[in-house]
């Protein structure tokens, strides 16, 4: 409602300020070497202000724009405290206001309108240039709130306030300015606004959270990337592209989090060998290193039976999928990546018991075939 009223407004200014100002320049015969535009222009010097006339070409412009300064004296502060209301109707309100504001400057009402005249012209270029500060400060609070907001303390999966507000910034404003030729001002707010969101969210890593850090990050990135997918925002292709990458990431770390508690004994004792293999032992007298000798591969190897892995995998599904927020459908992705990571490891455990423990005929108690079976009767059963 007030974008209409302001419109409304600035529609009847125009035709206004026209009249009156060719009734200046014909009632006193303000033309380009005239006696009054002489006796006009003693005045203007005199101004200690320099005020709206002070960027117009012409001296008899000049003049006129003096006296319609003078006979208007009351116009700007109202307009400024009308736009002052039109900003308080809503949290967003300047965005309206600069768009209206921008589209009656420059013209994008349609060329029947006639052309402003040289005093509005300067008159609205003012109130355009406050209403882009005010703008900027608002996107600046907007700003300020983000990357100082706290992480709930009794947070848990699903989507952050900051994500929420960035994407109804993002919808309202690509409303408005929908229609609106000039974007300049809102691409770098929303560049600003997702920088804020992306600092926001890295900021979790360092919160006290009772939740994985990763798995929340993971789908809050996962949720931008998705977002501006279905927005398509040429500004914020790199945000774009930068969301996806964070989430990958993330979902990674969460897997390999999850991934070594099912096997947590087994890949603490591999990860020693490699280190081992690092330090220049060779792969024949890695079993003679006391820590790392057969016996004792067998008895970490005996405290994972092929029914106790099944178990803990199902218990690893059960808890992602409690934690998991069913809005971003990510536990197929999830479980899918744990397969993947959970096969790699198995495959690395046999390479290095084939490569450090040759003939022994120590092996995993489970193979290949099982271990594709529990993610498959766990995947169908769920």
């Amino acid at each position: 409602v007030s974008k209409q009223v302001l419109e409304r407004v600035l529609r009847e200014l125009q035709p206004f300020c026209t009249s009156e100002q060719q009734f200046l320049q014909e009632f006193f015969r303000l033309g380009r070497d005239s006696v009054e535009l002489q006796a006009l222009e003693g005045r203007v010097s005199t101004v200690s202000s320099p005020g709206p006339s002070s960027s117009l070409a012409h001296p008899w412009e000049e003049a006129t724009a003096q006296l319609l300064t003078e006979i208007f004296s009351c116009l700007e502060p109202e307009l400024r405290a009308f736009l002052d209301i039109c900003n308080k109707v809503h949290p967003l309100g300047c965005l309206q206001v600069l768009v209206t504001l921008s589209d009656s400057v420059f013209g994008t009402w349609g060329s029947s309108s006639a052309a402003p005249s040289s005093f509005l012209r300067t008159f609205l270029g003012n109130a355009l240039l406050l209403a882009k500060s005010n703008f900027n400060k608002c996107i600046g609070t907007l700003c300020k709130e983000i990357e100082e907001a706290k992480a709930p303390s009794r947070m848990r999966a699903g989507i952050l306030p900051c994500v929420s507000c960035f994407q109804e910034f993002v919808v309202f404003s690509e409303e408005v300015f929908r229609t609106s030729r000039r974007r300049g001002e809102l691409d770098k707010a929303q560049l600003r606004l997702a920088s804020s969101v992306f600092s926001s969210i890295n900021s979790l890593s360092s919160a006290n959270l009772r939740v994985n850090t990763d798995m929340v990050m993971m789908e809050n990135f996962h949720h931008i990337h998705n977002f501006l997918c279905q927005k398509n925002i040429p500004c914020l292709e790199g945000k774009k592209r930068e969301a996806k990458q964070r989430s990958r990431e993330h979902m990674e770390k969460f897997v390999t989090t999850y991934l070594g508690q099912p096997l947590e004994g087994l890949s603490h004792f591999f990860e020693g060998v490699k280190a081992r293999l690092a330090q220049g032992v060779k792969e024949e007298e890695v079993s003679f290193q006391l820590a790392y000798s057969k016996q004792e591969l067998r008895k970490v190897i005996e405290k994972y039976p092929g029914k106790e892995v099944k178990r803990a995998l199902e218990t690893v599904y059960r808890k992602i999928h409690k934690h998991l927020s069913p809005e971003e459908n990510l536990l197929p992705v999830v479980w899918q990546t744990m397969e993947q990571e959970f096969i790699r490891q198995y495959r690395e455990f046999g390479e290095l018991i084939q490569r450090c423990y040759a003939g022994s005929g120590i092996a995993l108690d489970f193979t290949m075939e099982d271990l594709l079976s529990y993610f498959n009767s766990i995947t169908l059963s769920n």
